[in-house]
Formats: structure tokens, C-alpha cells, sequence
């Protein structure tokens, strides 16, 4: 736990930015976990996925923007890679992922802006005949995303929402959206929350993720388990078994590069499975999230620092 609370103070931190972003050997690494710089990078990574009956949801990398232009930049960022998306003809297995911090969340006015640009974006994924997820972000932002979620699906009503288990508030959010048409995807989460709202000790978090997975699966809305845990993964197709869920009810949500072999063996044992693909050029603040997540991945980047200077 503290190698990840530093971890993810670095990953705010102007200075080690600069420096982890201009080391050639760190871009490398990074490409294990990010899709690439561009659109036509990440549209590259689906093609890879897709016929191994993997399905995607993309993320244009950049958050906490500063000002409206940037926010408006983001908006275009999507508008573009759905507008890409649409001749592939993959509907529901390609949808798209934001962050309202990159819609400008954070700016004064931020709630009515961001839901003012992500507004045509979500408008876009569902002419294209996809969805739209709105990422969790740290625990300030809890009720003004979940607002937007709820403002969406008056019109837009599989627009997902995300639940990050470390926060003790999120049983009861599991409870509010367990409801018939609602995505929701459950996470354990990677942001450095404070102990007066979230739990610290990593079994904590495990055992409020395993309630309000039963809480998500035991209920008539559209699960989404964004895991790696293997006994998460024996969890949820157990609980899918106990409730009787049809396969197509219910998904597993892995990120780009981390266990790909079990992405593709799940789908093709019949589990519904995406890959959560993130690209840009604004790829610090995921990665150093990703570090924070695992140590395994911190020896994997150090060891491929040295090997690869």
C-alpha cells in the first residue's frame, strides 16, 4: 500500500513527469499497457482483438484539463475515433470510455460543461449503434459523475457507470443501479483515497468488491467485472451460474496487455470478454495508476528499464 500511495503521488507530480515521459526505454515499456500515440494506433489494437471474439472499449488518454479548449479537444477525440469505428461494422463491441475530468469536470462551471461535450458523444455512439462508459475518477468526483450518468440515460439509457469497491459509499451506489438496462462496470479502483471514505487494507477492498459484485449480478441490470483476480473471475461465473444468467447478460473487462492469453481463453470458452484500450499521447497518468495497481508490474517496468537502456 505504500508503494502504490507513492506510486500515485508521483503520477501528479510536473517534474517526474517530464522526466518518465522523455526516457525512450519508459515510451517502450508503456507499450506494453497503452495502444499506442493515435487513432490509428488503437484502431490497429481492435483489429488485433477482435478476431479472437474480444471485444473493446477505448480510451483517449488525457484527464484533469485546466481549460475549455482542452475540454473541447477531448470531445473532438472521441467524435473522431467513433466516426472510425463505425465502418467496422462492430456495434456494441466497440464502445468508448471517458473520463469527465477531460471534459473539463474540475473547472468552475464543470458539471454543466462537461455534460454539455460529452453530451454529442454519447449522441454519436448511440447513431453508430454502441455505448458510451463514463469512467470513476477519485471520490470528489463520485456524485457529479454518477449525476451525468443518470442526465444521459433519460435519453441514452445504456450509458454505463462505474463503481470502484475501495469506497465505502459503494455498496449502497451498487444497490441504486442494480436496476433492469443499467451497465455498470465494478473495479476495485486506483486512485489515493483517504481513510475517512474508502478502505486502505487491500483485503478490504477485496471483500467489498466480492459484495457488491453479488449485489450486481443477483440483480437485473448488465454487470461489467473489470478484473484480473482469478478468483474474482471464478467468483463472477459462479455467481452468473447461481442466477442463472444468460451469457450475454453479464461481461468480463480486462485492460489492454495484462493477461492476454486468459482474455482470449475466457472468450473462447463463451465469456462475454473486453478490453479496455487506451491510447494518446497523454498516457502518464494511466500508467503510473497501472504501476500503483500491482507490484508485479513495477518489477516488470524497472527490469525492462534496465535491460532495454
Amino acid at each position: 500500500m505504500l508503494l502504490s500511495t507513492a506510486l500515485l503521488a508521483a503520477s501528479r507530480r510536473p517534474a517526474l513527469r517530464r522526466a518518465v515521459t522523455g526516457t525512450p526505454a519508459s515510451r517502450r515499456v508503456v507499450d506494453r499497457f497503452v495502444a499506442g500515440e493515435s487513432l490509428d494506433d488503437a484502431l490497429a489494437a481492435v483489429r488485433s482483438l477482435v478476431p479472437d471474439g474480444i471485444a473493446v472499449t477505448l480510451d483517449h488518454l488525457g484527464e484533469d484539463v485546466t481549460d475549455r479548449a482542452q475540454a473541447r479537444r477531448s470531445r473532438d477525440a472521441y467524435l473522431a475515433a467513433l466516426e472510425a469505428l463505425a465502418p467496422l461494422g462492430l456495434g456494441p463491441a466497440a464502445e468508448v470510455s471517458v473520463k469527465l475530468s477531460a471534459f473539463g469536470q474540475a473547472l468552475p462551471d464543470g458539471h454543466d460543461l462537461a455534460l454539455e461535450l460529452v453530451r454529442p458523444v454519447v449522441e454519436a455512439a448511440s447513431a453508430a449503434g454502441t455505448t458510451v462508459t463514463l469512467d470513476m475518477e477519485d471520490h470528489r468526483t463520485v456524485d457529479a459523475t454518477l449525476a451525468t450518468v443518470a442526465e444521459l440515460r433519460k435519453e441514452h439509457p445504456q450509458t454505463g457507470a462505474v463503481l470502484q469497491s475501495m469506497l465505502f459509499r459503494t455498496e449502497d451506489d451498487a444497490k441504486a443501479l442494480a436496476v433492469t438496462g443499467s451497465r455498470v462496470r465494478l473495479v476495485k479502483g486506483a486512485y489515493d483515497e483517504p481513510e475517512t471514505v474508502a478502505h486502505r487494507n487491500r483485503k478490504d477492498v477485496d471483500a467489498a468488491y466480492a459484495r457488491c459484485l453479488e449485489i450486481l449480478m443477483s440483480g437485473p441490470g448488465y454487470p461489467m467485472v473489470g478484473s484480473h483476480d482469478p478468483a474474482v473471475l471464478q467468483r463472477a461465473h459462479e455467481l452468473a451460474a447461481q442466477h442463472s444468467r444468460a451469457a450475454d447478460s453479464w461481461e468480463v473487462q480486462m485492460l489492454y496487455g495484462i493477461r492476454p492469453d486468459e482474455q482470449r481463453r475466457l472468450a473462447a470458452a463463451g465469456t462475454r470478454v473486453r478490453a479496455y484500450v487506451p491510447y494518446g499521447a497523454d498516457w502518464y497518468g494511466y500508467f503510473m495508476r497501472r504501476l500503483a495497481e500491482r507490484p508485479a508490474n513495477v518489477t516488470f517496468f524497472l527490469r525492462s528499464l534496465i535491460t532495454r537502456s
